[in-house]
């Protein structure tokens, strides 16, 4: 009889490390993304409430820009897909996808110039610090929950 409680304690407290990873779900939605990513960013770099509140409207703004830029990147990837695609069409699609990582990296050097209006170049840095930790840390969440849906690997 011990044995056997002492069994289902085992396998309760398993069960509960198993499924107790943090609480980042591959199916977050887009508002739920931001509200974690604004919550993370704020909590790790210090943000008082007055320069959160008029730091992360801008902010996502540029994350907006950068999607969009984002997007014609990877329409432009899928057209170099088609096996019929010509050497003068793959020179092409790389100028156009170079021409729009320089946009990007334009959009963020000009929103610097704003985020500089609102925070010291200190915590801008930290920022970046913490988006990139948050990230990693997100798909940390994501790769322990697909390797235990995982059957029988080895």
């Amino acid at each position: 009889m011990n044995r056997l409680i002492v069994l289902i304690f085992l396998f309760t407290i398993s069960a509960a490390q198993l499924f107790g990873v943090e609480d980042y779900n591959q199916r977050l939605t887009p508002d739920e993304f931001r509200a974690k990513q604004k919550t993370f960013i704020t909590e790790d770099v210090g943000l008082t409430t007055k320069e959160a509140d008029a730091f992360f409207p801008i902010y996502f703004e540029l994350q907006d820009k950068k999607k969009e830029i984002n997007d014609q990147i990877w329409k432009l990837l899928h057209k170099g897909r088609n096996p019929q695609t010509t050497e003068e069409q793959y020179n092409d699609l790389l100028n156009k996808m170079y021409d729009l990582r320089i946009a990007s990296d334009k959009l963020e050097k000009a929103y610097f110039q704003k985020f500089k209006g609102l925070l010291s170049s200190r915590k801008i840095y930290m920022v970046q610090r913490a988006e990139m930790r948050f990230h990693r840390k997100l798909l940390r969440g994501m790769n322990q929950k697909s390797r235990r849906k995982r059957p029988n690997d080895k």
